[in-house]
């Protein structure tokens, strides 16, 4: 065997999405964000893997399905540095970085006990008030969280 061989962590897609990076701590969030748990489709979800970059890693491969660009958008708010890769017919078609939406609609639960969201039956809007330490804003009630605190719905 050579020194230079590479071994796959998990086994490679012949089509979907594979998002990558993701933090760890994050990883069964971005499940639940993405409505993975709901799916039919063949799902592979590693935690803990070895990262160069990150130290360790979450990873999520879900065959034939190539989510829209702004549904996996919405896993910014916990893993922003997440990487995406479209894989065809086994090798990957497209690469690209997942990017903070303006608006999170329907995801983050307000934290507010008075807040409307809490006692009427409305989904959540929260603004992104700093990309940098990725903070949002209640549109409702102005209560601010930063999102790694953020009670994902």
């Amino acid at each position: 065997m050579t020194q230079n061989k590479k071994e796959l962590a998990v086994a490679a897609l012949r089509a979907g999405t594979v998002i990558d990076r993701v933090p760890c701590d994050a990883l069964f969030k971005a499940v639940r964000i993405l409505g993975i748990e709901k799916m039919k489709n063949h799902v592979t979800i590693g935690n803990n893997l070895f990262s160069h970059r990150l130290g360790t890693k979450g990873i999520i491969k879900v065959a034939d399905v190539e989510f829209p660009e702004d549904v996996l958008n919405r896993i910014a708010l916990i893993a922003p540095n997440a990487k995406i890769n479209i894989i065809r017919d086994y090798e990957v078609a497209e690469k690209r970085l997942v990017s903070l939406p303006d608006e999170i609609v329907g995801i983050v639960r307000c934290g507010n006990p008075k807040c409307i969201t809490n006692n009427e039956p409305m989904r959540t809007r929260f603004s992104v008030i700093d990309r940098e330490d990725v903070t949002i804003r209640c549109h409702y009630c102005g209560h601010t969280v930063k999102a790694g605190d953020a009670q994902i719905d």
